[in-house]
């Protein structure tokens, strides 16, 4: 978690646009859940996700991979028809 935190602060400064940015919310995001945080990852795993979109709309697979994560999330909180509704659309 402690790695997680530190890979987003070291790439927090930059633009929105900047892919080690976009790839460190993934990683921060991955290890609040695996920390049983899901709470905390929900938010992270969400924005990720928009900066995919619209960002690098054209890397389907990262999309998928970040859709994936935030439907598991949901699941992980007990929000199953929203994660339902994710998982159709991957």
């Amino acid at each position: 978690l402690a790695l997680g935190w530190a890979c987003l602060k070291t790439y927090l400064g930059r633009p929105d646009r900047d892919c080690f940015r976009c790839n460190a919310m993934g990683i921060l995001g991955g290890a609040l859940r695996l920390s049983s945080q899901p709470e905390e990852a929900l938010p992270v795993y969400e924005a990720n996700l928009t900066l995919l979109r619209r960002y690098w709309s054209h890397n389907e697979s990262a999309i998928l991979i970040a859709q994936t994560n935030a439907a598991n999330c949901l699941a992980n909180l007990g929000r199953h028809d929203e994660a339902l509704v994710l998982r159709r659309a991957i």
